[in-house]
Protein backbone atom coordinates (compact mmCIF):
# COMPACT_ATOMS: atom_id res chain seq x y z
CA UNK A 1 0.00 0.00 0.00
CA UNK A 2 1.19 3.41 -0.81
CA UNK A 3 1.72 5.59 1.84
CA UNK A 4 0.90 9.28 1.54
CA UNK A 5 3.12 12.13 3.31
CA UNK A 6 1.49 15.67 3.49
CA UNK A 7 4.16 18.24 3.84
CA UNK A 8 3.40 21.45 4.60
CA UNK A 9 5.69 24.57 4.16
CA UNK A 10 7.17 22.10 1.38
CA UNK A 11 8.68 25.48 -0.26
CA UNK A 12 10.57 26.70 2.35
CA UNK A 13 14.28 26.01 3.02
CA UNK A 14 13.74 22.65 5.34
CA UNK A 15 11.07 21.49 2.85
CA UNK A 16 13.23 21.80 -0.32
CA UNK A 17 15.94 20.12 1.39
CA UNK A 18 14.15 17.42 2.63
CA UNK A 19 12.09 16.85 -0.49
CA UNK A 20 14.09 14.39 -2.56
CA UNK A 21 15.67 13.12 0.67
CA UNK A 22 12.31 12.28 2.09
CA UNK A 23 11.40 10.36 -1.58
CA UNK A 24 10.10 6.37 -1.63
CA UNK A 25 8.90 4.12 -4.46
CA UNK A 26 6.25 3.31 -1.94
CA UNK A 27 5.50 7.22 -0.63
CA UNK A 28 3.70 10.04 -2.23
CA UNK A 29 4.42 13.72 -0.86
CA UNK A 30 2.37 15.92 -1.01
CA UNK A 31 3.38 19.28 -1.15
CA UNK A 32 1.72 22.32 0.19
CA UNK A 33 2.97 25.77 0.42
CA UNK A 34 0.74 29.64 -0.45
CA UNK A 35 4.16 29.37 -3.45
CA UNK A 36 4.53 25.90 -5.52
CA UNK A 37 6.93 23.96 -5.44
CA UNK A 38 9.40 22.96 -8.19
CA UNK A 39 7.91 20.81 -11.14
CA UNK A 40 8.24 16.66 -10.53
CA UNK A 41 11.18 15.38 -11.45
CA UNK A 42 10.77 12.31 -13.94
CA UNK A 43 9.92 9.43 -11.12
CA UNK A 44 9.12 11.74 -8.58
CA UNK A 45 5.75 10.58 -7.00
CA UNK A 46 4.70 13.91 -5.40
CA UNK A 47 1.55 15.97 -5.72
CA UNK A 48 1.13 19.58 -5.21
CA UNK A 49 -1.47 21.52 -3.63
CA UNK A 50 -1.62 25.26 -3.10
CA UNK A 51 -2.98 26.48 -0.37
CA UNK A 52 -2.79 28.41 2.67
CA UNK A 53 -2.63 26.55 6.43
CA UNK A 54 -4.72 29.25 7.74
CA UNK A 55 -7.36 27.77 5.48
CA UNK A 56 -9.47 25.44 7.98
CA UNK A 57 -11.55 24.26 4.36
CA UNK A 58 -7.59 23.69 2.65
CA UNK A 59 -6.32 21.97 4.96
CA UNK A 60 -9.37 19.43 5.60
CA UNK A 61 -9.23 18.96 1.18
CA UNK A 62 -5.20 18.18 1.46
CA UNK A 63 -5.98 15.61 4.17
CA UNK A 64 -7.45 13.29 2.28
CA UNK A 65 -5.91 10.03 1.84
CA UNK A 66 -2.82 11.37 3.98
CA UNK A 67 -1.04 8.52 6.46
CA UNK A 68 1.32 11.07 8.42
CA UNK A 69 1.76 14.83 8.19
CA UNK A 70 4.97 16.78 8.32
CA UNK A 71 4.21 20.59 9.17
CA UNK A 72 6.68 23.51 8.46
CA UNK A 73 4.64 25.68 7.26
CA UNK A 74 5.04 29.09 9.08
CA UNK A 75 6.78 32.63 9.39
CA UNK A 76 10.23 31.60 9.58
CA UNK A 77 11.47 34.43 11.71
CA UNK A 78 10.45 37.07 14.15
CA UNK A 79 7.38 39.37 12.85
CA UNK A 80 4.46 40.84 14.16
CA UNK A 81 2.74 39.42 16.87
CA UNK A 82 -0.60 39.34 14.52
CA UNK A 83 0.78 37.44 11.77
CA UNK A 84 2.80 35.45 14.17
CA UNK A 85 -0.59 34.22 16.20
CA UNK A 86 -2.19 34.47 12.67
CA UNK A 87 -0.08 32.03 10.54
CA UNK A 88 2.34 30.44 13.60
CA UNK A 89 -0.56 29.60 15.79
CA UNK A 90 -3.49 29.30 14.00
CA UNK A 91 -2.15 27.76 11.37
CA UNK A 92 -0.69 25.18 13.58
CA UNK A 93 -4.15 24.54 15.13
CA UNK A 94 -5.61 23.93 11.85
CA UNK A 95 -3.32 21.37 10.57
CA UNK A 96 -3.90 19.35 13.71
CA UNK A 97 -7.74 19.62 13.72
CA UNK A 98 -7.38 18.86 10.04
CA UNK A 99 -5.64 15.99 10.45
CA UNK A 100 -7.77 15.12 13.40
CA UNK A 101 -10.88 14.87 11.98
CA UNK A 102 -9.71 12.82 9.11
CA UNK A 103 -7.99 10.87 10.84
CA UNK A 104 -4.81 11.01 10.58
CA UNK A 105 -2.60 9.36 13.70
CA UNK A 106 0.66 10.79 13.50
CA UNK A 107 2.30 14.60 13.40
CA UNK A 108 5.45 16.01 13.22
CA UNK A 109 6.01 19.36 14.26
CA UNK A 110 8.41 22.19 13.34
CA UNK A 111 9.33 23.73 16.75
CA UNK A 112 12.32 25.39 17.11
CA UNK A 113 15.15 26.02 19.67
CA UNK A 114 13.61 29.97 20.40
CA UNK A 115 11.30 28.20 21.94
CA UNK A 116 13.72 27.86 24.60
CA UNK A 117 15.86 30.55 23.56
CA UNK A 118 16.73 32.19 27.01
CA UNK A 119 17.76 29.46 28.30
CA UNK A 120 21.72 30.23 29.04
CA UNK A 121 24.75 27.76 28.08
CA UNK A 122 25.77 28.18 31.85
CA UNK A 123 22.92 25.96 33.01
CA UNK A 124 24.56 22.84 31.07
CA UNK A 125 23.14 20.85 28.37
CA UNK A 126 20.04 21.75 27.04
CA UNK A 127 17.55 18.73 27.99
CA UNK A 128 15.01 17.86 25.58
CA UNK A 129 11.81 18.78 27.59
CA UNK A 130 13.26 22.58 28.88
CA UNK A 131 10.54 24.67 29.63
CA UNK A 132 9.43 27.07 27.65
CA UNK A 133 11.69 30.55 27.92
CA UNK A 134 11.02 32.06 24.23
CA UNK A 135 13.42 34.59 23.17
CA UNK A 136 10.66 36.60 20.43
CA UNK A 137 7.15 36.40 19.00
CA UNK A 138 8.25 33.62 17.02
CA UNK A 139 9.46 31.75 19.85
CA UNK A 140 6.36 32.24 21.27
CA UNK A 141 4.69 30.79 18.58
CA UNK A 142 6.83 27.83 18.32
CA UNK A 143 6.32 27.16 22.18
CA UNK A 144 2.39 27.23 21.44
CA UNK A 145 2.96 24.88 18.51
CA UNK A 146 4.20 22.45 21.03
CA UNK A 147 1.45 23.12 23.32
CA UNK A 148 -1.10 22.44 20.74
CA UNK A 149 0.45 19.11 19.85
CA UNK A 150 0.70 18.33 23.66
CA UNK A 151 -3.48 19.06 23.62
CA UNK A 152 -4.34 17.15 20.93
CA UNK A 153 -2.42 14.11 21.64
CA UNK A 154 -3.58 14.05 25.17
CA UNK A 155 -7.29 14.83 24.37
CA UNK A 156 -7.46 13.41 20.83
CA UNK A 157 -4.48 10.74 20.84
CA UNK A 158 -3.10 11.84 17.83
CA UNK A 159 0.92 10.84 18.28
CA UNK A 160 2.66 14.47 17.66
CA UNK A 161 6.29 14.78 17.56
CA UNK A 162 7.93 18.72 17.93
CA UNK A 163 11.53 18.63 16.71
CA UNK A 164 13.00 21.65 18.50
CA UNK A 165 15.08 22.57 15.08
CA UNK A 166 18.41 24.03 15.56
CA UNK A 167 19.91 25.08 12.13
CA UNK A 168 18.93 23.14 9.00
CA UNK A 169 21.04 24.73 5.82
CA UNK A 170 23.37 22.76 3.69
CA UNK A 171 26.46 23.14 5.62
CA UNK A 172 26.66 25.98 8.86
CA UNK A 173 27.68 29.65 8.21
CA UNK A 174 28.81 30.98 11.51
CA UNK A 175 30.28 29.32 14.69
CA UNK A 176 27.39 29.17 16.31
CA UNK A 177 26.07 26.79 13.87
CA UNK A 178 29.07 24.09 14.65
CA UNK A 179 26.97 23.47 17.91
CA UNK A 180 23.79 23.33 16.46
CA UNK A 181 23.61 22.59 13.10
CA UNK A 182 21.36 20.11 11.43
CA UNK A 183 22.34 18.26 8.19
CA UNK A 184 19.59 18.10 5.87
CA UNK A 185 21.04 14.15 5.99
CA UNK A 186 20.33 13.81 9.59
CA UNK A 187 16.81 15.94 9.43
CA UNK A 188 15.87 13.49 7.11
CA UNK A 189 16.83 10.64 9.23
CA UNK A 190 15.27 12.14 12.04
CA UNK A 191 11.87 12.78 10.22
CA UNK A 192 11.91 9.05 9.53
CA UNK A 193 12.39 8.27 12.81
CA UNK A 194 9.72 10.20 14.21
CA UNK A 195 7.47 8.42 11.49
CA UNK A 196 8.23 5.09 12.32
CA UNK A 197 8.49 4.97 16.08
CA UNK A 198 5.74 2.87 17.22
CA UNK A 199 3.29 4.36 19.39
CA UNK A 200 5.53 7.51 20.45
CA UNK A 201 2.31 9.45 21.74
CA UNK A 202 3.46 13.43 22.43
CA UNK A 203 7.46 13.61 22.32
CA UNK A 204 9.49 16.80 22.62
CA UNK A 205 13.16 15.99 20.89
CA UNK A 206 15.97 18.79 19.54
CA UNK A 207 16.84 18.27 15.82
CA UNK A 208 20.49 18.72 15.72
CA UNK A 209 23.49 16.69 14.27
CA UNK A 210 25.87 14.96 16.60
CA UNK A 211 28.48 17.60 15.83
CA UNK A 212 31.76 18.10 18.48
CA UNK A 213 30.36 21.56 20.02
CA UNK A 214 27.10 20.20 20.70
CA UNK A 215 25.34 20.88 23.88
CA UNK A 216 21.87 20.20 23.26
CA UNK A 217 20.56 16.51 24.13
CA UNK A 218 20.27 13.91 21.49
CA UNK A 219 18.62 11.00 24.25
CA UNK A 220 15.00 11.96 23.01
CA UNK A 221 15.82 11.96 19.74
CA UNK A 222 17.66 8.62 19.52
CA UNK A 223 14.93 7.11 21.90
CA UNK A 224 12.63 7.40 19.03
CA UNK A 225 15.28 5.69 16.75
CA UNK A 226 17.24 8.57 15.28
CA UNK A 227 20.92 7.49 14.31
CA UNK A 228 22.97 10.83 13.68
CA UNK A 229 25.73 10.49 10.70
CA UNK A 230 27.11 14.10 10.60
CA UNK A 231 29.04 16.51 12.94
CA UNK A 232 29.71 20.18 11.87
CA UNK A 233 33.20 20.05 13.19
CA UNK A 234 34.36 18.85 9.03
CA UNK A 235 33.68 22.58 8.36
CA UNK A 236 35.57 23.93 11.45
CA UNK A 237 38.60 25.74 10.65
CA UNK A 238 36.31 27.14 6.97
CA UNK A 239 33.84 28.52 9.55
CA UNK A 240 36.29 30.30 12.11
CA UNK A 241 38.51 31.78 9.23
CA UNK A 242 35.74 33.98 7.57
CA UNK A 243 33.51 34.33 10.92
CA UNK A 244 36.37 34.61 13.73
CA UNK A 245 35.13 32.56 17.33
CA UNK A 246 32.68 34.35 19.63
CA UNK A 247 34.03 34.71 23.05
CA UNK A 248 31.94 32.45 25.65
CA UNK A 249 30.34 35.43 26.85
CA UNK A 250 29.16 36.81 23.67
CA UNK A 251 25.44 36.42 22.92
CA UNK A 252 25.68 33.55 20.07
CA UNK A 253 27.21 31.27 22.47
CA UNK A 254 25.66 31.76 25.67
CA UNK A 255 21.79 31.48 25.13
CA UNK A 256 19.94 28.83 23.38
CA UNK A 257 18.46 31.40 20.97
CA UNK A 258 22.02 32.76 20.35
CA UNK A 259 21.87 36.49 19.19
CA UNK A 260 18.29 36.45 18.83
CA UNK A 261 17.36 36.23 22.54
CA UNK A 262 20.03 39.21 22.97
CA UNK A 263 18.17 41.36 20.18
CA UNK A 264 14.87 41.22 22.08
CA UNK A 265 16.35 41.60 24.85
CA UNK A 266 19.71 43.51 25.23
CA UNK A 267 20.02 46.84 25.92
CA UNK A 268 19.64 47.96 22.40
CA UNK A 269 16.11 47.32 22.47
CA UNK A 270 13.52 49.91 23.27
CA UNK A 271 11.92 47.70 25.28
CA UNK A 272 14.92 47.93 28.26
CA UNK A 273 15.41 51.55 27.78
Amino acid sequence: MTARLLITGASGIVGTLLRPRLARPDRVLRLLDTEPPPPAAEGERVETVTADVTDAAAMAAAMDGVGAVLHLAGLSGEDAWERILSVNIDGTQKVLEAARLAGVRRVVLASSNHAVGFHPRAAGEAGDYLFPRPDGFYGVGKAALEALGSLYHDRYGLDVIALRIGSCFERPSDVRMLATWLSPDDCARLVEACLSAPDPGFRVAWGVSDNTRRWWSLEEARALGYEPRDDAERYAAEVAAAAGEPGPGEPAAAYVGGVQAWRTAGPEDPARR
